[in-house]
């Protein structure tokens, strides 16, 4: 259907809606219940738990708030149940957490269903609890032989979630000066903000802080994929998710069931590599938006050069005098380079970053600052806990921990990669700094010899996780593991975009287990021009 000029509020809103990231084994080797006393026995009886499923609640505003999730077309109700798994794996017999799920039952007889699929949507910290039913519509058609399972990771949501600032607070948050350009106090406010974050994360969260990692919750998975009766983990993880995946297939290779993994995390990569890596990806991406806007009649420039002009133009102009939007909120610089982010996730929302950057020339800034609170998980009721868990699970993650020295050697390098994001992305780097809690490693291990095929889908024009990552993740997982899948497109994540090729392909591989050819590649479907 051709893209036809409309409001600015139709378009955020589509926008917005597609928005909504160790070798062990369970106890008896294939996470059955292990015998013995004291601490034995309580571990047991975490893999001897049931699931009781009911009728979800109304999302909490940690997931986002929001209503209940509604039926499926078909009538079938979402249903909500809560895990116990041990806040500590090292202790697996001590202090339990609840970590949230949700499902909806397939539409398969027994003699046709597989199993069940789980989903992780990436962030890392995006609700699956929230995400699987908002997206559905995407993945009805693996509904036909899966029950569609979902799950708020540890330290996300309804998980235990990662709580550290009111509503307030994370407002000033989101408004704070990103790129410190104009001299020390700002680089200072910058790691005085950083400081206060942590030091609220500590206090409010601190129990959780050392257990959210992504290690932790491979083995919730492999936990959760017991007590859903499978044999083999069936996965579908996009983003962050695929890094998830990736873990997983090391820490249990033998329990790998059918697995995509798209938008492919790079598993190679340190911290300030990812970021200059994602630098590239967004100035790609953004140089193909440019493109598409000027060759379909743009209203911001008459070449892509000149769009960029405009937006730079732009985010100096607010970085000096931020824009007052509806009376009580404002629109900086550092929340515009937050609504391209968000925009060039999804080449659907090009069409309401044109519109927004056109208003925002105009003084008009409620449509960018949408998308830029679509990003940062502002909701009617004030944040989710998107941010925070973000900053958590990746920090108990990641080894590396920079300084305002490091940050400076590499700016010339995320200057060249991106004039746009670099700035942002290199400051970017120093989320960890004053964590409370330290990392694993500098990055993940996602070895997995002896493990099944594992399809990987890479997007050439994917700006968070760039192409490149799909074949380093590939190679990584070793020898006979990942297999490519290329969709020569924009955006973040090939199966969401609506591909037929990428939607054929995938679905051929999780229903019928048809592992498409090594290195196939599914031409994109060109976004439409406006009328």
């Amino acid at each position: 259907m051709p893209i036809r000029r409309t409001t600015a509020a139709a378009l955020l809103s589509g926008a917005v809606l597609l928005s909504a990231s160790l070798a062990a084994c369970g106890p008896a080797g294939d996470g059955g219940a292990a015998g013995g006393g004291g601490e034995e026995d309580d571990r047991g009886r975490i893999w001897a738990q049931s699931l009781d499923w009911k009728d979800c609640p109304v999302p909490s505003p940690l997931q986002g708030g929001g209503e209940a999730p509604e039926p499926l077309p078909d009538g079938t109700r979402w249903q909500c149940a809560g895990m116990r798994a041990p806040l500590d794996w090292d202790r697996p017999g001590g202090e339990t957490i609840d970590i949230a799920l949700i499902r909806a039952a397939s539409r398969a007889d027994a003699a046709d269903r597989i199993g069940s699929l789980l989903f992780n949507f990436g962030g890392p910290g995006e609700s699956g609890v929230t995400a699987l039913p908002a997206l559905a519509p995407d993945y009805e058609q693996l509904r036909s032989r899966y029950d569609l399972v979902s799950f708020d990771p540890r330290g996300v949501g309804a998980s235990a979630g990662v709580a550290c600032l009111d509503a307030e607070a994370a407002q000033a948050r989101t408004e704070q000066d990103d790129t410190p350009d104009d001299g020390d106090d700002e680089v200072t406010a910058l790691l005085q903000a950083r400081q206060r974050h942590a030091d609220a994360c500590a206090r409010e969260s601190g129990r959780v802080l050392p257990h959210v990692g992504t290690e932790d919750a491979a083995r919730d998975m492999d936990l959760l994929r017991h007590l859903l009766g499978d044999e083999k983990l069936h996965y579908f993880g996009i983003s962050y998710g695929t890094e998830l995946g990736g873990v997983y297939a090391h820490l249990f290779p033998g329990h790998v069931g059918r697995a995509v993994l798209d938008g492919v995390v790079d598993p190679t990569l340190d911290q300030m590599e990812g970021a200059l890596a994602q630098a590239g990806g967004f100035q790609l991406a953004f140089d193909h938006f440019a493109q598409w806007c000027v060759d379909t009649g743009c209203a911001l420039g008459d070449s892509p050069e000149e769009v960029m002009e405009l937006v730079m133009g732009l985010e100096e102009t607010l970085d000096d005098e931020p824009l007052t939007v509806g009376g009580d909120r404002v629109l900086t610089g550092s929340q515009l380079i937050d609504a391209v982010v968000r925009a060039l996730h999804l080449e659907t929302a090009w069409p309401a970053l044109e519109v927004g950057l056109q208003l925002l020339a105009a003084d008009e800034g409620e449509t960018l600052l949408g998308l830029a609170d679509a990003l940062n998980g502002r909701h009617a009721d004030g944040y989710s806990g998107r941010q925070d868990a973000r900053t958590a699970i990746t920090c108990a993650d990641r080894s590396d921990r920079y300084t305002v020295d490091d940050v400076r050697e590499q700016a010339a390098a995320f200057e060249e990669a991106s004039p746009l994001f670099g700035d942002a992305l290199a400051w970017g780097a120093l989320q960890c700094a004053d964590w409370p809690v330290p990392g694993r490693a500098e990055h993940p291990d996602v070895s997995a010899p002896g493990a099944p095929p594992v399809l990987l889908v890479g997007t050439t024009g994917d700006p968070a996780t760039p192409y490149e990552g799909a074949a380093r993740m590939a190679e990584r997982l070793g020898e006979g593991v990942g297999v490519e899948l290329t969709y020569e497109g924009e955006g973040h994540g090939a199966y969401g975009s609506g591909n037929t090729c990428v939607r054929e392909a995938v679905n051929a591989y999780l229903l019928d287990g048809t592992v498409p050819a090594a290195g196939t590649v599914c031409e994109r479907e060109p976004l439409q021009g406006k009328g």
